[in-house]
């Protein structure tokens, strides 16, 4: 049995750049169509507003992802990016906000309950305060965690590491020392082939040797001719001799 749905299968994306950016107005930084996608920046302060207008006028109903990313050498270093899903069109938009440290994002928890997991885990991973949202704690990392991993500055290692003591009987925190061997790295691809035996390769059982070309057959080399044999010269009579 076939399922008939109104949205299309493949939605295209003719005039919903300008149709988008003649409905936000004022509350639209910059918009363009990039990839395939078509990206609108809106102003911070503005943005429950603006996806409101999107969600109920334009029929963006579902918000699947609020994802972050860090531009350590911008004034306003993170971007907040809130992607939106039209079921009714079968068509993706991404609105997006720019922040610092200390400037809060509106939370959007009023326009989807979901978006209160959404924006702690940006919380959580870069440190972008969401304004309203009124259980934003940490959601990824664990207890007492200080930094934010998704940062370009947080180093790759972390801060601190823990372990079980037995000592104390108890989970304890500690700088993060790395054994000299750990920093040691070749930047080998092994998909490209690596030099060197991946770890369990070893119990893999040897490949058959190809099979070894036929030797090439000795070539000959060619007699040199034999020179023609010369004739015995008859045998000289003495002088006086008669016949």
């Amino acid at each position: 049995m076939s399922v008939v749905h109104s949205a299309p299968k493949f939605a295209s994306s003719d005039g919903v750049l300008e149709a988008l950016s003649k409905a936000l107005g004022p509350m639209l930084v910059s918009a363009k169509e990039e990839h395939g996608e078509i990206i609108l920046s809106v102003v911070r302060d503005q943005i429950e507003e603006a996806l409101r207008l999107l969600r109920d006028d334009h029929q963006y109903q579902q918000l699947m992802e609020i994802a972050g990313v860090d531009y350590p050498e911008r004034a306003e270093r993170f971007e907040c990016n809130y992607c939106l899903l039209s079921l009714t069109k079968n068509h993706r938009i991404v609105v997006k906000v720019h922040a610092a440290e200390t400037t809060p994002v509106p939370t959007v928890t009023t326009l989807w309950p979901v978006a209160g997991w959404l924006e702690r885990e940006v919380f959580d991973m870069f440190g972008v305060i969401f304004a309203g949202n009124t259980d934003l704690r940490r959601i990824l990392t664990d207890y007492g965690f200080e930094g934010h991993p998704f940062r370009k500055d947080f180093p790759l290692t972390g801060y601190v590491e823990l372990r079980y003591s037995e000592e104390d009987h108890r989970v304890v925190y500690e700088p993060v020392e790395l054994a000299q061997d750990l920093r040691q790295f070749d930047f080998m691809s092994p998909w490209e082939g690596a030099e060197y035996v991946l770890p369990g390769d070893e119990k893999a059982p040897a490949a058959p040797p190809p099979p070894a070309a036929p030797a090439p057959a000795p070539v000959k080399a060619k007699a040199a001719p034999k020179a023609p044999a010369k004739k015995a010269a008859a045998p000289k009579k003495p002088k006086g001799a008669s016949i």
